[in-house]
């Protein structure tokens, strides 16, 4: 066997979503038709001949490649076909029970090993997505005990700034040991709120040599690069590594009946290993462009609708939706001028409705927008201002949405209307002597019915617009998927209408703080060319559900009673740190102590977490969000908590170490005193 071998890696799009096969008799009767196991083997045949066209001997494929990562409780199990290599897939179940199982096939033979295999004296070794973030990982005892090829399936989602924690662990774990490292990754939405981003790796002694895209509308991408096994041995011949390596217990070893790399390869000048590149890293804002983007996308296709229909309300929040959706559409518009990717331009001309046959071709990304984007500015006379309407229009036609301007006030009217013939009582504005509860009412009315009239026209506007005129034919016609716009901060704040425009079939922003959405409008305004995005940046944040008037214009910071700012510290450190009450005032004092007493600090604690517990059952209906960071409030399996709450016990806890701190406690800092 020679020392240059051949390694694929890849990227698979695979997706759990309902299809049936027109050729059923391939697949076993006993499974469910729930998942698309027929489309998820093409796949992996697809990046098994592009690793075999490249001459590669091994190829390493995803975490639950033939199921979908996202299958959650369909964990069934299917063999896929693979002939004349050796490759890897992942598989649910295993001698009857359900683990997370790495099948390994030569050939048609079918030699498989779960833990380490050894090929004609060359020992590869598998660790999983979740070891290696763990402080001891396989891979390090593996590499001790001799083996040189370490393989990860791994089923990755995207959170901001990830992926440089994931390549800095692969890059820790090979140079501390030594090895050739093939990270695979599954790329996409496969179904849930959850987005794979890709990134395929193949990592040499800490080098990497090669890396694949962490977005991308493609569904199959491999990454091949040739490797040196020699370098691997002499990368390990320290005296301190050989010394922990006689205390490493021995690994389980199955032997496989194959050879990596033949000897004539060694003498073969046409062959040579792959040089270190530049690893690839996206900015967050990036990220904020590219990752919703790219699962919209796969959203929109799969669920086979028209498009999308986004209340655009003149806000920082409904703009960012909008830009993300404009993000969609170059990448759409990319991919459809390069001619790569043929399926996208198959997916676009299903989803605008064009016929069987059609030679329509998008012009540009706002040409794109025009078929499917849609956007309402849904306002009302007194409330709504002629910034935020002017604001909205604006950005519509920059980015080629289909744009409705309208005001809502008669809908409005007639429900309260008919509430008052029912009840015999007037619900009134605060500023004209209403009660803080009929003030609140009139404003949930608003936003419920935004919520109302945009599934009306999600439902109807393509019919309107003609596009199932132009396509007979199409037996699912679709409507359109109404996006929402609330951000994290106020969900976790509970700053937002149960059932109003927070309330959509998905939402891209909604796993991104405020703070991190204006950093990306501002990277959009540049790299989009989006002259109008700074003047959503310096309009202050507000609702628009109270009458404008010359002394009073509605705030939404006024309204939550703390910055975004804050609700972005407060956040983070409720989920990332994981502090209650007591642990958070405890950890602001030492960062805030230098402008606000213990008492300040403990009010503003105390009116985050009596707000939160208040409006906790908000997040039991919210809307399927794209999960973005670690601070996600989401109710469905990443923040589970109850949502009925009782009194804090952290209150008494701090109002107790206040009182024991005298004066102190209440004492404001000389630095606020003199400001």
């Amino acid at each position: 066997m020679g020392h240059l071998v051949t390694l694929a890696t890849c990227s698979l799009n695979q997706c759990v979503y309902l299809k049936y096969p027109k050729d059923r008799g391939r697949l076993n009767k006993r499974y469910l038709w729930a998942l698309d196991f027929e489309g998820n083997v093409e796949r992996i045949l697809q990046s098994i001949k592009e690793a075999k066209a490249a001459g590669c001997s091994l190829r390493i494929g995803p975490e639950l490649e033939i199921t979908g990562y996202g299958c959650l409780g369909y964990r069934l199990a299917f063999m896929g076909e693979s002939s004349s290599d050796t490759q890897r897939s992942g598989l649910p179940r295993y001698s009857s029970g359900y683990w997370n199982a790495r099948y390994t096939q030569e050939s048609e033979n079918g030699a498989e090993a779960y833990r380490s295999e050894e090929m004609q004296n060359r020992r590869c070794s598998t660790e999983t997505c979740e070891e290696l973030f763990t402080p001891i990982s396989p891979g390090l005892g593996a590499g001790l005990d001799g083996c040189e090829i370490f393989s990860n399936s791994s089923g990755s989602h995207h959170e901001l700034r990830k992926l440089n924690t994931r390549i800095d662990l692969i890059r820790q774990e090979t140079l501390k040991s030594g090895g050739i490292y093939l990270y695979s990754n599954q790329q996409g939405c496969d179904g849930d709120r959850l987005y794979y981003d890709g990134s395929a790796m193949i990592i040499v002694n800490g080098r990497v040599v090669a890396q694949g895209s962490q977005f991308s509308l493609n569904d199959v991408e491999t990454i091949v690069a040739t490797v040196d096994l020699e370098d691997v041995r002499s990368y390990r011949s320290q005296k301190s590594r050989a010394l922990q390596a006689t205390k490493q217990l021995a690994y389980e070893r199955v032997e496989v009946n194959f050879s990596l790399s033949a000897d004539s390869e060694d003498v073969d000048p046409r062959i040579k290993p792959s040089p270190e590149i530049e690893v690839k890293y996206h900015l967050p804002e990036e990220e904020i462009a590219y990752g919703p983007a790219c699962w919209l996308w796969d959203y929109l296709r799969r669920s086979k609708q028209a498009g999308f229909f986004l209340p655009l309300s003149g806000g920082i929040d409904s703009c960012a939706t909008a830009v993300i959706v404009h993000s969609m559409c170059r990448l759409v518009y990319k991919d459809i001028c390069e001619g790569k990717n043929p399926q996208v331009l198959k997916d676009l001309l299903t989803i605008v409705g064009e016929p069987s046959g059609s030679k329509w071709l998008p012009s540009s990304p706002e040409d794109v927008a025009s078929r499917l984007f849609h956007t309402a500015y849904l306002g009302m006379e007194k409330n709504s201002s002629k910034d935020t309407r002017l604001r909205a229009k604006t950005l519509a036609t920059d980015i080629g949405s289909y744009h409705l301007d309208l005001n809502i006030d008669t809908v409005v009217v007639a429900v309260v209307t008919l509430f008052t013939s029912v009840v015999h009582y007037v619900p009134k504005y605060k500023m004209y002597g209403g009660s803080p509860a009929s003030n609140l009412a009139l404003q949930n009315i608003q936003a419920r019915l935004r919520m109302v009239l945009s599934y009306l026209f999600a439902q109807l506007l393509p019919t309107v617009r003609g596009r199932n005129a132009k396509n007979p034919e199409n037996q699912s016609p679709g409507g359109l998927l109404v996006l929402a716009s609330a951000n994290v901060d106020e969900s976790l704040r509970g700053y937002l209408t149960k059932y109003d425009c927070s309330s959509a079939d998905i939402n891209p922003i909604g796993g991104i703080s405020k703070t991190d959405l204006k950093a990306f409008i501002l990277w959009a305004a540049t790299n989009f060319d989006l002259k109008v995005l700074p003047d959503f940046i310096s309009a202050p944040p507000t609702a628009e559900l109270e009458p404008i008037t010359a002394e009073y214009t509605q705030s939404d910071e006024a309204d939550m009673g703390m910055t975004y700012n804050e609700l972005s510290i407060y956040g983070r450190m409720r989920k990332i740190d994981k502090l209650g009450p007591y642990g958070m005032w405890s950890k602001l004092l030492h960062l805030w102590g230098d402008k606000l007493s213990p008492q300040e600090i403990y009010q503003k604690v105390r009116w985050f977490f009596w707000n939160y517990g208040i409006n906790r059952h908000k997040m039991t209906t919210l809307t399927p969000s794209y999960h973005a960071e670690q601070y996600s409030p989401d109710d469905n399996r990443y923040d589970l908590r109850p949502f009925l709450y009782p009194s804090w016990f952290g209150f008494k806890a701090i109002e107790k170490r206040i009182a024991a701190m005298g004066e102190s406690g209440t004492r404001v800092p000389e630095g606020k005193k003199d400001s």
